[in-house]
Order: structure tokens, then sequence, then C-alpha cells
């Protein structure tokens, strides 16, 4: 039976998250739900949602319902005119934020009808099997802790039934050694389709930590859309400013070198990982590369031959954002572009400031690659 109380607080939860999708730009752009993460739940602060009620005024102060009233006159406290009594304070009124938690699986369908992002369809034979155990069928012998207690008892007055035995009016059933069944399991083999994720960012003294703050939040949105898409998910993070490394997700954001650039240096670094790491034919695989557009002039030619090469046939999507910076010279994304005609999964975005990611996701995860 349903209480009164249950159908409140779930009308209740629909409205806050009627709130969140409502505020979902205003998440994505500013990262406001990034403070607390589980496993699968995040934290987002979104404005107090004031219940009606009723406000009474002072017994014997008059007003409708105490006596005659006039048609529009007031019922809680002060006079018509509007002019309060009170003292006048010096301190801003305060904005009460209420924390919700919602899934991730609810922000990647919030995402998804947001951005009118399409279903991923992943490429050819990337597909790996896994063996797993359905517990399907009923056995005479097995151990103890797949017992099945229903049918055992079912079986076990059958059995005094049919021998005589059986007393309706002290209903008793002990089950005998012969009449214990047990779960029985089953080997399948299920498909699963899985995505391994890297990502590349220039940490050379012009990417600021604003720059770095704005990477970091559509990654977590970019994350988000995937693990929905795939079964499972396997990331890696790639740095480089001169020289490239592998490092884990806290290094690579809070990472400053104040070095050059050298892009190839990292594109040798992602090519390994996938050959060592995600063959093709096993992984859809989705390269995320973040600068502010600078490199060394002379190392541009050696960045696409690597790039038409080796990274290009095997990725679903590789999406270049060039982040703008007071420093960059931004001359890296013209590069690309002399060759994004010829390749449909190469994603170029421009990401002015925070107010952009949106857009960017948008581009990046917009063709369903």
């Amino acid at each position: 039976m349903t209480r009164g109380i249950d159908n409140d607080f779930n009308r209740f939860k629909q409205i806050v998250r009627g709130k969140v999708r409502e505020n979902l730009k205003k998440y994505i752009t500013h990262g406001e739900m990034l403070g607390r993460q589980g496993r699968s739940i995040v934290s987002i602060p979104v404005s107090n949602i004031d219940i009606p009620h009723f406000r009474h005024g002072k017994k014997g102060s008059g007003g409708a319902g105490q006596g005659d009233g006039e048609i529009g006159q007031s019922i809680g406290q002060g006079d018509a005119d509007g002019e309060g009594t009170g003292q006048a304070g010096s301190e801003p009124g305060e904005r009460h934020f209420r924390e919700v938690e919602v899934s991730l699986a609810e922000l990647a369908e919030m995402l998804g009808r947001e951005l009118e992002l399409p279903r991923i369809e992943p490429r050819g034979k990337n597909r790996l099997s896994t063996q797993k155990d359905k517990y399907n069928t009923i056995r005479r012998r097995g151990p103890e802790s797949l017992r099945h207690l229903k049918r055992t008892y079912k079986r076990a007055l059958k059995r005094m039934i049919s021998a005589g035995v059986y007393d309706p009016e002290n209903p008793v059933v002990i089950p005998e050694r012969d009449d214990r069944l047990y779960r029985g399991a089953n080997s399948i083999v299920q498909p699963e389709t899985n995505a391994a994720i890297v990502y590349v960012m220039d940490v050379s003294g012009s990417m600021t930590d604003e720059q770095k703050s704005i990477v970091r939040t559509e990654a977590f949105w970019i994350d988000t859309w995937l693990r929905s898409q795939y079964d499972g998910v396997e990331i890696r993070y790639v740095i480089h400013d001169a020289i490239a490394k592998a490092v884990d997700e806290d290094t690579f954001y809070h990472t400053k070198e104040s070095g050059g650039t050298r892009i190839s240096s990292a594109y040798r670094v992602v090519r390994d990982i996938l050959n060592d790491e995600f063959p093709s034919d096993d992984w859809n695989i989705y390269v995320f590369q973040f600068s502010d557009g600078d490199n060394w002039g002379e190392d541009n030619r050696l960045c696409l031959e690597i790039l038409e090469g080796d990274l290009l046939p095997v990725c679903n999507a590789f999406c270049y954002g060039q982040v703008e910076s007071p420093y960059g010279s931004g001359e890296f994304l013209k590069e690309l572009r002399t060759i994004q005609a010829k390749y449909d999964n190469l994603i170029l975005s421009e990401i002015e400031n925070k107010d952009a990611i949106y857009g960017s996701i948008k581009q990046f995860l917009g063709k369903g690659k």
C-alpha cells in the first residue's frame, strides 16, 4: 500500500530533477556539480524550493476571517498600503541551496536529451565476449548455499501427501535428503561493447589553470555520456610539453611545465597505448586532445603523418579542442583543418571560455560515432 507521504516525496523528486534539467546548461558550463562524486552518484546544488504554506497573523489583529472583511484586504501582518514597520538590516539576504543526488545514468539521459545527442553505433567487430553463469536450472545435487528452499519444500510436501503421512491439522513438512533441489548454472556468452578513451593535454607554460578547469569540466560530461553508451570504458591520460608521457588522472589535471611544445610526442605515446592495450578490432577508440594551439612549427608535418597514418584509421572519433589562452598562438587548429575534409571522424572545436563547453560537447558527440 502506497502512503500519501511516498507520493508527495516522489512528486518532490520529480520537481527537483525538473529544476536540474532546466539549469543543465549552467551546470555543464560552470562545473557546479563536480564538487562531490561517488562511483555512480553526483551531488548538485539547486536553489531551495519553497513549499506553499499558510502564514498566520497575530491573534485578534483583525483581517479576513475575523469579522467583516473588504475585497482586497491584506490577510497577513502589516498595513494594506504595504509599508513595513521593521528595522532595516545591514546584511544581504542569503540564497539557500539544497544538495540533490542524481545518478550518472540520469545525467547522461538529461545530457542526451538537452544536446539532442544520437545513440552511438559501435564500429564493426568492436565487441568483446564475456562468459557469465546464469542460474536458470534446477539440479538434484549442489552446495547448500544454492538450495532452492521453495521447490525443496514443495517436493517434500508432495512426497508426504502421496505417502499419506501429511496431517493438515499439524502441517509440519520436514524435507529428506532426496527432496532437496538446488539452483544450477549454465555458462552463457554475452557480447560486451567496450570503449577506450585517451585524453591528451598540453601542459606547457601557455596553458593556465583556467584552461585546465575547462578541460576537466568537459571531460566529466564526455565520460558521463560514453559510459552510458558502452558496457565498459577504460580511460588513459597523456600530458606533454616538448616531451609526452602517460600519467594518472590527478597528475593529468595538476601538472604544469614551462618548456616548449611538440604535439607529435603526445601522438607517439597515444599510438603506443592503443597498439599495446586497445586493438581496434576489440575496442571503440576515442581520443580527446586539448591544447591552446601552440606547436613547434617544424613539428606540424610529423603530427599530420602520425594522425593520418596511425590514429585516424583506428579511432571512432579523434576530437581536438582548442582552448583559448592569452599566451597560445592557436595555429595548430589551422593545420588540422587542412585535412579535416578527408576524415569524418576528425572533429574540431574552438573553446573560447567556459560558456563554450556546451557547444563543444555537442560538436564532439553529436555525430553518434
